[in-house]
């Protein structure tokens, strides 16, 4: 399979960039062909654009600015997201990211029939996130609901097809994690991409 992996993450000695690593390596370690997708190494701009904004209510949506991730999305066969959460939500690149290459005519097209949108993805037959919380599980779902498991899990994961594989490997509690947490999460995550 081709798998893109996205990271988001500024400091390149961050244990969510190890996440990375570790992903990156599991995959192509499996006979996978790998695209490694940082995007503070890459220097991604996530504004959208005024192009981008006026034509994004239309299947000819302009993305030309982020043609390369585009194109990247559209021949992958599998994609995992690898990012932390501040604040409980995704760090604002990524949020970016979505916005600007997840757009109309390429993640989805608009029916005008009825309104709704149809998922565009459908070659896309893995769905990946590996993530943490600074908050422990509790008080996330107290304060958040979890809501960007939602937005990935029920949002993104439905424009793919509707057999892609998926998981959600979540470290809560970072803030307060110990050496020994950290290693068991990234065991897991390495159990988890051996199996791919």
């Amino acid at each position: 399979m081709l798998i893109q992996v996205i990271h988001c993450h500024p400091l390149a000695d961050s244990f969510n960039h190890a996440l990375f690593r570790t992903v990156v390596k599991g995959l192509a370690r499996n006979g996978h062909d790998v695209i490694a997708t940082d995007l503070y190494r890459e220097g991604f701009q996530p504004a959208l654009t005024v192009a981008e904004r006026r034509s994004y209510m239309d299947n000819d949506y302009d993305g030309g600015d982020v043609a390369s991730y585009i194109d990247a999305l559209k021949k992958v066969d599998g994609i995992v997201f690898c990012f932390p959460h501040w604040w409980f939500a995704m760090p604002a690149m990524l949020k970016g990211y979505v916005d600007r290459v997840w757009g109309p005519g390429v993640a989805f097209v608009y029916d005008r029939e009825d309104g709704h949108l149809v998922p565009n993805l459908g070659h896309i037959k893995l769905f990946g996130v590996v993530t943490s919380y600074g908050s422990p599980q509790g008080v996330v779902r107290l304060f958040a609901g979890d809501a960007d498991r939602t937005a990935m899990m029920r949002g993104l994961r439905s424009m793919c097809a509707r057999d892609a594989h998926s998981f959600y490997l979540v470290l809560y509690g970072m803030d307060g994690s110990t050496p020994q947490t950290r290693q068991a999460f990234l065991e897991k995550v390495q159990a988890k991409v051996a199996k791919i």
